[in-house]
């Protein structure tokens, strides 16, 4: 090849090579103004409704240039058609309510996101996406299921890693790394990442406890009945600190902000045969009608419990429960 033919040559690759960064570049300019009017979307959205959204809302989604892009589909990871490349959303659904909520498999306490392939190929196009936003550290969106048709985003949430073996994507929570940045700078942001994907795994959890203890209970106060959701907790029969004080429902029990309070104080106990009792001083009491009617009356009344036998209260949780009770006595 002469001097001329190889000077043709490399200036043809070198054109190539540019036609070839043009489009990566237009190719990350829209995904990032498409990600851009996502999480707008969903601030705008959790404002108005909360930080729980319905899934109509994630399926209607917003419109871009004339386009509706919707945030979730039937397949967990997803990628709308105005993306070329890379996924924008991955969902994590929510367990049924006579089943374990599968804690384990989401966000653990090493403050890390785990998240299953679809299916059992990696070379699924869907897998093929992550682990390419994992490449190019593009933020997606998790859609963390707290119970049916309800679902809290986390955003921005970053792929770090991939494990054909166990067919696992690993993500975390908040900002990435900038190229150029110190090492130093890059330990400070692991760590925060961390600590901040911890806060979120807490908020999740405890979340997704509320939703299916209160929709076991339909929405109602096991004590008085009182059927105001926006005035109900899901309560622990054993702690977190416990050994067996995991937030499944038979370990809660759905209570109003009242009779949550007077039971975490030991003022209400449950028997394990589901019966209420006072504690004799607070009985012994002389105040007004709320001690009177929503507290002392209450003795010897049967607690209201879900219909399945799967989801009632555990009576050996409730025996160790009570026993605090007496103790408080």
């Amino acid at each position: 090849m002469s001097n001329a033919d190889l000077r043709v040559t490399l200036f043809t690759m070198a054109l190539s090579a540019f036609a070839d960064t043009l489009v990566a570049m237009e190719t990350f300019e829209g995904d990032t103004v498409v990600r851009m009017s996502a999480f707008k979307f969903l601030e705008e959205q959790t404002a108005l409704h909360g930080e729980f959204l319905p899934r109509s809302i994630l399926e209607s989604g917003f419109m871009f240039h004339g386009e509706r892009v919707p945030l979730v589909s039937p397949s967990g990871i997803f990628k709308p058609q105005v993306l070329d490349r890379f996924p924008l959303t991955f969902t994590t659904v929510p367990p049924k309510l006579n089943e374990p909520a599968p804690y384990e498999d989401d966000i653990g306490d090493d403050g890390i996101i785990r998240y299953r392939y679809r299916g059992t190929n990696p070379g699924h196009p869907d897998n093929v996406r992550m682990a390419d936003a994992a490449t190019n550290k593009i933020p997606l969106i998790y859609l963390y299921g707290i119970k049916p048709g309800l679902y809290r985003p986390v955003w921005p949430v970053f792929i770090i890693g991939s494990d054909p073996a166990s067919l696992t994507f690993t993500a975390q929570v908040g900002k990435q790394l900038a190229v150029g940045e110190s090492p130093a700078v890059g330990a400070e942001i692991e760590f925060e990442r961390k600590y901040i994907t911890r806060l979120v795994q807490a908020r999740l959890h405890q979340a997704g406890f509320r939703a299916r203890v209160l929709a076991a209970y339909n929405n109602s106060c096991a004590i008085c009945e009182l059927k105001h959701p926006e005035l109900l907790d899901a309560a622990h029969i054993l702690p977190d600190k416990h050994p067996n004080g995991k937030p499944i429902i038979p370990n809660g029990i759905s209570l109003c902000s009242l009779h949550h309070a007077t039971y975490d104080q030991n003022i209400v106990g449950i028997r394990p045969d589901l019966v209420i009792e006072i504690r004799e001083d607070i009985l012994a009491e002389h105040d007004g009608p709320t001690l009177r009617y929503a507290i002392q009356a209450l003795q010897g009344q049967q607690l209201h419990t879900p219909k399945d036998k799967a989801l009632k209260p555990n009576t050996d949780f409730l025996e160790i429960r009570y026993e605090q009770f007496m103790k408080a006595g």
